[in-house]
């Protein structure tokens, strides 16, 4: 991943932080609008939830940098979020859901560059989680 990826999703990123708690919740929003299936994946408290989401994308954005550091926790996330019941054919879902929200809470910072960006940091995130959950 070159610098120029990272450096537009951190900064992208640091525009979202203060607005962290409506974006996780716009998230879901998006989520449950593109497959209401997947509302079944989600049983405790949905704030909450939108809470842990924005600290996850938080800490990996932080680490694009040392994806030595980063791989590992991806690929535990993965083999957690199998034991949920995600499968993958949500990882595009929540991909699309992800970029959506990115757009509406970005708004014209929202660059063609960035979404560029976002599509392939989420793309290794997503292949790595992936990879990890279909191991045994």
């Amino acid at each position: 991943m070159d610098q120029q990826t990272i450096t537009l999703v951190q900064d992208s990123w640091a525009k979202v932080l203060p607005i962290a708690p409506a974006a996780g919740a716009l998230f879901y929003a998006n989520l449950f609008e593109a497959d209401p299936s997947l509302k079944a994946l989600f049983k405790g408290d949905m704030t909450q939830q939108a809470s842990k989401l924005m600290q996850m994308i938080d800490a990996a954005v932080a680490k694009l940098d040392d994806l030595d550091a980063l791989v590992p926790v991806l690929r535990q996330q993965g083999q957690r979020h199998a034991t949920y019941g995600v499968l993958p054919a949500h990882y595009d879902i929540v991909g699309a859901a992800l970029l959506k929200t990115l757009e509406q809470g970005l708004g014209s910072a929202f660059t063609p560059a960035t979404k560029q960006a976002w599509t392939a940091v989420y793309g290794l995130i997503a292949s790595v989680m992936v990879a990890a959950a279909a191991k045994p």
